[in-house]
Order: C-alpha cells, then structure tokens, then sequence
C-alpha cells in the first residue's frame, strides 16, 4: 500500500504575486484566471528563477581542488564539491532548485486548470502548449537531480519524485515519489501532447518561452535520456532543419570583440544568436563562479584539467590552438581556464545604496548540442556515417583545424588512446553501461562525449553524462607542480550520485535518497 507524503515547496504561484514567497492563502482565494491575457501573463512565472548549474557543475569532474591562496565561494559550494548531502541554503542551492521548480510546475498547472475552465478553446491551444511543455521541462531536472538516471531495468523501482499534475487547493497537500520510469512515462505524454500545440507567434520575446525549435529540442535531450533515438533523430531534425550549418552558433565575430569577460558572455547568450533556442533568467552567481574572477576558485577549472580532458587537451583534429573560442588575452594568473558564455549581472533595487540581487542569463537549450544529441542517437543505431556528418559538422564550426574527421580516424584515434585514471588523465573514461555496444560504438561515444564536455562546459551538463554512462570520478588535488593526491572516489552505484532531497521535505514526510552508512 503506497504511503501519502507531504511537500513543504510552494506549489502554486499566481502571476499577481511575488514568485519569491511561501503560499500562504489557497488559490481559490486569489485573482481569477478569466481572461487570456492573464492567462498568457501567468506562464511567464513557469520559468524558474533558480538552477541546478552550479551545484551539478561543482559535482561533476569538470573541477579540481588547486593548490591556491583562493578559497571557496561559500559552505554551500564546499558541500557541492565534496559529494556531501547539502545542507546550506542560497541562491543556488537543491532546496531553492526544488522550490522554484515545482513552483514554475504550479504556475503550469494553474494555467492548464484555467484553460480546461473555458472548455479548451483551440484559440489557447499555444498556451496550452507552452505550459504542458514548461510541466514536462522542469519535472525531467527535477528527477535528473533529485533521483537516479532512468534505467531500463531497474527503473521502475528507483525513487523518483512527485510528478504534480494538477493545481492545489489546500496548503502542503499529500503527495509520494513515484519511480523514475512513472516520471518518464509522464514527461513523455506531456510533451508529445504539446508539442503540437506550440505557436511562436503569441510570443513577444521567443527565446525566453517554449518555442518551437526550443520545445523540440527539449524533446530531443528528454528522449536521448529516455534511449528513443528515433524520436531523438525526428525532433533533432526539427530544430536543425535541411540546412544544419546555418543554425550552429557563430564564432566569426569573436575576433571583433574586446576580450573582456563580460561582453564576450552577454555577446554568447544574444537572442538573435541561431543557436541560442531557449534563455533563462535567473537569479546566480554563475557568471562569477565560472568567469575570470577569483571568487570561488579553490575548486577550479584548472589549466592542467583544461590541458589533459577537456577544452585545451588533443583530439582527432588537432589542438586547442585552432579552437574559434579560445581566448588567449583573458589572464589565467591563478591557473584556471575560462570559457565567457554566462554573463555575470547586477539588478540594483537602490543604485544609491548600491543593493540588488545577482542575475544571469542561462542558455538553457542550444542547438549546437542539439546536433551533438543527434549525433549519439545516430551512433547507438550502429549508423556511423551520419554521426561522422553531425561531428564533423561540429569541428568545423568550432574550429580553423584542415583535418576531415573520417570514421576511420575517430576509431584509429580513441582505440590507441589510453583510458583516464587520476594520475595520468585523458579525454577517455571508462563507460560502465547496462546494455552492451560494439568497440566501434565505444569508439564514437569516446569521441561524442569529449566534444560534448567541451560544448557544454560551465553548463552543469556533463554531471547527467556521467550518470547517463556510469563513468567513474575522483576528486583530486593538485599541488604547485601539478602532483595529484586522490580524495574520494564516486563509484557508479553510489548513492551520492542521486543529490539528496532537501531537508525540509524530508522532514515533512517524503522519503530521502539512500546512502551508505
């Protein structure tokens, strides 16, 4: 017999009141929803305001603890990196990301409830979209953060969480967590509901809602996570279209940039950018963490990770120096390496006083990786030639390198390169996968993985590669010279790699994640 649990998030935020406060009348109580225009408005609370970057940033193996005078940013970043069960709160933290996000959940079913009042007319059909897009986004990181990968054998027994479908009535009502595989089957009728729904044109800014190409390409990275690479394949053509050169990011005006930190961030986020489907707002210190400032860079992106695994370390078409995005004038004095592409900005509230809140803008959704998902689905279907297409495409939009990748020079490379351990690392770690591949395939997905960490670096993605491919991580430290001494070790079935819930809902009933005793 299931057992019925409490959440302590705020579950319905109306688009009259502040997103930043606790529920504290219930909705019939509020404004009525009885116009489309207040309809259209409440969708934009469906965004939340807090995100998960920073903290699966910090988790995964794109940092290393350096030997510095430079400390940690916060308690809150120390508990990231050292796989602890966070407990501090901030701006960043799990509790604010379970918030937010069912709080954007809350605001997409209200919608929804206020559609289905009118009778469904087919003229809020985008709306209907849009919110049953925003309901599917934000349960599918939820369940990545919060639980472990869906896996195809275990799945239906793994906890996952509550998956909220309709608006609430009362304070705190009861709820469980349902396995990851039930939040997948639900996030799949969710969006293959909408996505025939969305229009763009109800949109005045599109970048920052659910359009078109975003809400296909959210289906294509749900899809790959989920293993249907049909349906990877079908969406990824739907935003890439028959042209796919012409909608991956554009590096030839980077030279005309001034080298400073900020204008080549806001430069990589700019809505008119093709590549750029679909932007957040939020409140973050992303762009300081990961800029060229010192602030929080005791665990660090360092020169020596950058050399051997990720952005500066040899692949199949040759070395960093043909990157288009490197940027040789930014000063790495303290030995990290930086990548602009997440704008750290200030909202002043009192310009006198000089108070405000921190924000950014985070590329949620891009095409660029789109292509690197299709590429995958590609590989694991066995057709090669076409991952080889999508690839090569990718070196040559990011890159000055004359070296054609070819499928013989993707095998020769991986095959000879050896696997990564802590003291002698390489871009290629060992894949620990429930299903089998060919040594051809293991090749391919070698090389797709390197080119995704550099895609998605800073951006909180290569923690769900890590779990998605059961590859095992250290945290290391690395003295002056570069000495490394192993701290801990992440196994592929150790409970850490599910973030724990925060400690609030634990205490109002839900079940917490395991872990070792």
């Amino acid at each position: 017999m299931n057992r019925k649990y409490f959440i302590t998030a705020v579950f319905v935020v109306m688009c009259f009141a502040s997103c930043d406060k606790f529920l504290d009348e219930v909705p019939d109580n509020r404004t009525e929803l009885d116009t489309d225009e207040k309809i259209t408005k409440l969708l934009v609370s469906g965004y939340a305001n807090n995100l998960f970057v920073l903290t699966t940033e910090m988790m995964s193996d794109n940092v290393d603890e350096k030997e510095s005078t430079l400390t940690s940013f916060n308690m809150l970043q120390e508990q990231m990196y050292a796989w602890n069960d966070i407990v501090e709160i901030g701006t960043e933290s799990p509790k604010l990301v379970w918030e937010r996000y069912y709080a954007a959940i809350a605001a997409a079913n209200q919608t929804l409830k206020a559609i289905e009042e009118q009778g469904n007319p087919e003229r809020l059909n985008p709306q209907r979209g849009e919110a049953l897009m925003i309901r599917a986004f934000h349960h599918f990181y939820l369940v990545n953060v919060f639980a472990k990968h869906y896996s195809e054998k275990t799945g239906n027994i793994d906890l996952g969480i509550p998956y909220i479908e309709n608006p609430e009535t009362m304070v705190n009502p009861p709820y469980e967590r349902i396995p990851v595989a039930e939040v997948y089957k639900k996030t799949e009728q969710d969006v293959e509901t909408a996505l025939p729904l969305i229009d763009d044109n109800i949109y005045d800014a599109p970048k920052y809602h659910f359009n078109r190409k975003a809400a296909f390409a959210f289906a294509a990275r749900f899809n790959l996570f989920y293993r249907k690479y049909d349906k990877v394949i079908q969406y990824a053509n739907e935003v890439l279209g028959d042209n796919p050169d012409g909608t991956l990011r554009d590096f030839s005006n980077i030279p005309n940039l001034t080298k400073e930190q900020l204008p080549l961030a806001m430069d990589y986020i700019r809505p008119e950018h093709s590549a750029n489907l679909l932007l957040m707002v939020a409140h973050s210190r992303l762009g300081v963490i990961f800029g060229n400032y010192n602030t929080g860079k005791k665990y660090m992106h360092s020169s020596y990770l950058a050399g051997t695994e990720t952005t500066q370390a040899a692949t199949p078409w040759g070395y960093y120096s043909s990157s288009l995005y490197r940027l040789p004038s930014l000063s790495y004095t303290s030995g990290y390496v930086t990548q602009p592409k997440i704008p750290y900005l200030f909202e002043y509230t009192d310009p006198v006083a000089g108070i405000g809140y921190i924000r950014t803008v985070y590329p949620a959704l891009q095409s660029d990786e789109i292509l690197l998902c299709r590429a995958e689905a590609y590989i694991m279907k066995g057709d090669f030639e076409n991952a080889v297409n999508d690839l090569a495409l990718w070196v040559r939009r990011h890159t000055t390198s004359s070296i054609v990748l070819t499928r013989n020079l993707i095998n020769e490379h991986y095959k000879n390169l050896a696997y990564y351990t802590p003291y002698n690392p390489t871009p290629k770690k060992k894949l620990n996968l429930e299903f089998s591949i060919t040594e051809e395939q293991e090749n391919f997905l070698h090389c797709l993985l390197q080119i995704r960490r550099i895609e998605t670096i800073f951006e909180g993605l290569r923690w769900f590669d890590i779990k998605r491919f059961g590859i095992v991580i250290y945290r290391r430290y690395l003295d002056a010279n570069n000495s490394v001494t192993v701290r801990d070790s992440l196994s592929v079935d150790d409970p850490r790699r599910a973030i724990q819930l925060p400690k609030e809902v634990i205490n109002a009933g839900l079940p917490p994640n395991p872990r070792n005793k």
